[in-house]
């Protein structure tokens, strides 16, 4: 590959501002490297080449208009459950497979907004549910670094394509570490923002009070470049916060001196890959010779966050998939029909009768077109959680099981917020981001525990709502990137940040191409 296969977003941005290159030169370069490589990769699972042309000559020719935006022609790939106006987005099911929404999560209008060009939806785990993407319907994803690989989970094919330099710049979305676990995996940085600090509307929703969109880039400072982009309120977004937006690239001062950075050493004692251990203490170390203090502070519920987790999202995905029954939009099965008869719904719109006339159908068949359109709509994965989430939802069950997550996330919520702010108070809390590296594709599809487990330093940002960060901190013995998570305060991702850069300006982790980009 060219040396144009190795910038980052802001030199794209400013060769394209400089006009040492146009936008439609930069965004060829970038249609050229995805027909190359994704055959290897799977990363995508929609190309919009003519949209994406077509958007970069509209900058070049009224490029007065567009020079100060702050991501002006940069290629960016979405994870395939943002909806995007007129562009097929299925969250890697079959149940939305033929969907193309009318309209534009807010992420992506902010994107076109400040100039980014849109090349692509990326490949996940079907409505993001699952840690290695091998629960796409489309197929896995591969790990740049190693194709027999996964890329992590969900957001997988966001970060293959900015490791393998497809694009510069991906979007994710981070349920229980969907952003940061693949992150880590595939050797590039992402950020998980507070609960609330980037809107949700127009994401297909898995689990609502812990889904949030972030970056994923080379760069700590591309991914606090695009969270400016993207972070505040929406009124559109219930959820969303109307707190301020601060210039985050102005906190990358590289300074670190003062900080106070906790180490929840009981946790990284067992279950942790050796290689893994050697590169976070190491990393742990730059920090502290940068002017950091390491800080020992314990978590004394964390080990309750996995059950927790699987609760919780269980219980909102039963909730929320619920919409998917074959009558309003997506897949429908026609009862009595083999799969390959099926008829999906046209673009968006649902196949049922017009408004006030009768249903066709016989009311007794109702029922078996919703057990039908659900059973070949939904992947395995997804049918577990929905079942999961039905039960501890159901009568009888719900104080013994929901209920009682909910109050032990609170717990896990305070021994946070005591280490944030008590006696012995720290600026940010550091742990692996995956407790292994990336494992064969197939190693661990027949054992969903092993599976659930990938997780265990990752779900509990999400838990709390706090935001966190994973950067590359170093490679196994066989060459697989290693990731350094770090949890910070509530909406205070300037600060996270600033640790994360300080650690990235020391080291050159981030800078190695994988073997399929040098080859």
């Amino acid at each position: 590959m060219t040396s144009r296969s190795e910038t980052t977003v802001r030199s794209v941005r400013d060769q394209i501002r400089s006009r040492a290159r146009s936008a439609s030169d930069v965004c060829r370069d970038a249609l050229a490297r995805i027909q190359a490589l994704d055959p290897q990769l799977h990363a995508f699972n929609t190309v919009v080449a003519a949209r994406a042309l077509a958007r970069a000559g509209e900058i070049d020719r009224s490029f007065d208009r567009w020079r100060d935006r702050p991501l002006v022609g940069v290629p960016v790939a979405l994870k395939d459950n943002m909806c995007t106006r007129g562009v097929r987005t299925t969250a890697s099911s079959r149940m939305l497979e033929h969907y193309v929404p009318p309209y534009d999560a807010t992420v992506v209008e902010r994107l076109e907004a400040a100039g980014a060009v849109i090349v692509g939806k990326t490949n996940c785990d079907e409505f993001s549910m699952g840690s290695s993407n091998e629960n796409s319907a489309f197929g896995p994803v591969h790990n740049p670094w190693a194709l027999d690989r996964i890329p992590g989970g969900t957001s997988g094919g966001s970060a293959a394509t900015v490791a393998a330099r497809l694009t510069p710049l991906a979007l994710g979305s981070d349920t229980g570490g969907s952003i940061r676990q693949p992150a880590s995996l595939c050797g590039v940085v992402g950020l998980k923002p507070t609960y609330g600090r980037v809107s949700r509307y127009g994401l297909i929703a898995f689990a609502s009070s812990l889904d949030q969109i972030g970056p994923i880039a080379r760069t700590v400072d591309d991914a606090a470049l695009a969270l400016g982009v993207l972070a505040g309120a929406d009124p559109r977004d219930a959820t969303s916060a109307p707190e301020p937006v601060p210039d985050y690239t102005a906190a990358l001062t590289g300074d670190v001196r003062g900080a106070r950075i906790g180490v929840p050493r009981a946790l990284l004692e067992q279950g942790v890959d050796a290689d893994v251990s050697r590169a976070i203490m190491a990393a742990l170390d730059t920090l502290a010779a940068r002017g950091a203090t390491l800080v020992d502070v314990l978590l004394p519920h964390a080990d309750y966050a996995i059950p927790v987790y699987y609760l919780v999202a269980t219980a909102e995905a039963s909730s929320n998939l619920a919409r998917y029954d074959g009558v309003r939009y997506g897949f429908r099965a026609a009862p009595g029909t083999r799969p390959s008869q099926d008829a999906p719904a046209s673009a968006g719109q649902a196949q049922h009768p017009a408004p006030g006339t009768a249903p066709s159908t016989p009311r007794s068949a109702l029922g078996t077109m919703y057990a039908q359109t659900r059973a070949r709509g939904f992947g395995p994965e997804v049918k577990r959680r929905i079942m999961l989430g039905t039960y501890v939802l159901s009568a009888g069950y719900y104080d013994a099981y929901y209920l009682k997550a909910q109050q032990v996330r609170t717990l896990i919520l305070r021994d946070y917020e005591e280490a944030f702010g008590g006696a012995n108070a720290v600026d940010a809390i550091a742990m692996p981001t995956s407790p292994t590296p990336a494992f064969k594709i197939g190693e661990r599809v027949d054992d969903p525990l092993q599976m659930y487990l990938a997780d265990v330093f990752t779900v509990s940002a999400n838990l709390t709502g706090l935001p966190a960060v994973s950067v590359p901190c170093g490679f196994t013995g066989g060459g697989l990137p290693i990731g350094l998570q770090l949890t910070g305060r509530r909406f205070d991702e300037a600060g996270l940040l600033r640790l994360a850069d300080a650690y990235q300006r020391e080291t050159e982790w981030w800078k190695p191409a994988p073997p399929i980009v040098k080859g």
